[in-house]
């Protein structure tokens, strides 16, 4: 499922330093950048972004990993609609509208019909972009890199999850999200950078609606997100 998260990113960790002084300046950090994320984010109406994503996927068993970079836009809108657009290397959609959750494969001429629950926005890591979350009290935060421009947290779920860990890089001024990488339980990454960013255009409703062709074949799911 090609967005079995959709949203993610990576990065490294503190030099040594004198602790305390780094100590009290990464919390002040950590404390501003989710400050301004929380507020740019419950501030908007809805979001579009152009996107790259690369999914990092490990065979269970096996040590090597395989890597696919997508290319495409991606929408949301409150309460719960998103359109994720991808056009590189191969067209492919998923979209939803606050209740159903479709998947579309043209080239399979296939379409997946599910729910749009909870749970599968939880695997997605995505519900405070779609005002449906609320970063301290749904996760733990540290921070590992606190400069101006740039800022890097690493968001632990505190309930359980289809994800171990996410990572999200921050403009700490604006508030901006500038990519994320979910890191998930068995091992694969999924990092999304976004750019382009405009909020509150007003996006019609009928992007998050999705007719299937009539040479479209459609599996109706039930099953919560992996």
């Amino acid at each position: 499922m090609r967005i079995a998260t959709a949203v993610a990113l990576t990065l490294w960790l503190l030099a040594s330093v004198p602790a305390r002084a780094d100590q009290a300046s990464n919390a002040s950090c950590r404390d501003a950048t989710v400050t301004a994320l929380q507020q740019r984010y419950e501030s908007a109406k809805d979001l579009r972004a152009d996107i790259v994503q690369t999914t990092r996927s490990v065979a269970l068993g096996a040590t090597a990993s395989e890597q696919m970079t997508s290319k495409g836009t991606v929408v949301f809108a409150k309460p719960g609609k998103m359109r994720w657009s991808y056009e590189e290397p191969e067209p492919s959609l998923v979209v939803s509208d606050g209740t159903t959750l479709w998947i579309y494969d043209p080239t399979f001429h296939e379409a997946q019909k599910l729910p749009a629950t909870e749970g599968y926005l939880s695997g997605a890591a995505i519900q405070f972009l779609l005002g449906e979350g609320a970063i301290e009290r749904d996760f733990e935060i540290s921070a590992l890199r606190c400069e101006a421009a740039i800022a890097e947290l690493r968001l632990q779920p505190r309930k359980p999850s289809s994800y171990e860990k996410l990572h999200v890089v921050v403009n700490p001024q604006t508030g901006d999200l500038l990519k994320t990488t979910v890191f998930f339980v068995l091992g694969n990454v999924t990092e999304v950078a976004f750019s382009n960013i405009e909020l509150n255009a007003d996006p019609a409703a009928s992007l998050f609606r999705f007719d299937p062709p009539a040479d479209v074949r459609v599996i109706e799911l039930d099953a919560q997100p992996r």
